[in-house]
């Protein structure tokens, strides 16, 4: 025989929670979107804040740090020390986003130069895959933290077994993507 338990509704995660996440990252996805392919970039020789590309990338390299830590440390059972790792690899993308922003406004897109089909088909599906899952990581990422920070860890838990291999994955494909526009210039 099967028993059900029944959480308290004080427990459950509100639905307009969730849904205040995801239409978060909904907004924030479609003005990233819209800063990329449509904002006219402010400085279109590039002179002004010029580090910010490789700054991005040095955010990127340091969140797949702490992102490892914290997975190594809550194999460990080392939980403030996984809460400290996560909290530090959150920052990073936090810091990501806001030299994103403005790297993007005053620069705008860069395009890849590099030659050869295999290079590029490679070069463009690491793109592809990172800004896909990148919008599908935001709200994994907004939704996993809700639920550490109040206490629903075994939701936390289940959540973060998909969000961490994505976040991951997004982090370590920036720092390669940058790597490869900065080698063909």
């Amino acid at each position: 025989m099967t028993t059900f338990t029944v959480r308290p509704a004080a427990y459950r995660t509100p639905p307009s929670i969730i849904a205040a996440i995801i239409g978060i990252s909904a907004a924030a996805s479609l003005f990233l979107a819209w800063l990329v392919y449509y904002h006219q970039p402010a400085d279109v020789a590039g002179t002004h804040l010029a580090f910010l590309p490789a700054l991005n990338a040095t955010l990127n390299t340091l969140c797949t740090i702490f992102l490892l830590l914290g997975f190594r440390f809550i194999k460990r059972g080392e939980i403030k020390s996984h809460r400290n790792s996560m909290f530090a690899a959150f920052i990073a993308s936090s810091l990501f986003l806001v030299s994103y922003i403005v790297n993007h406004a005053l620069h705008g897109d860069m395009l890849f130069h590099g030659i050869g089909h295999a290079l590029r088909t490679t070069y463009f599906a690491l793109l592809i895959s990172h800004i896909g899952l990148s919008v599908i990581a935001l709200p994994m990422i907004l939704i996993t933290f809700f639920l550490s920070l109040t206490g629903r860890f075994p939701a936390h838990r289940k959540l973060a077994r998909w969000t961490f291999p994505i976040w991951l994955y997004v982090s370590v494909t920036g720092v390669i993507v940058y790597a490869m526009l900065s080698a063909y210039r």
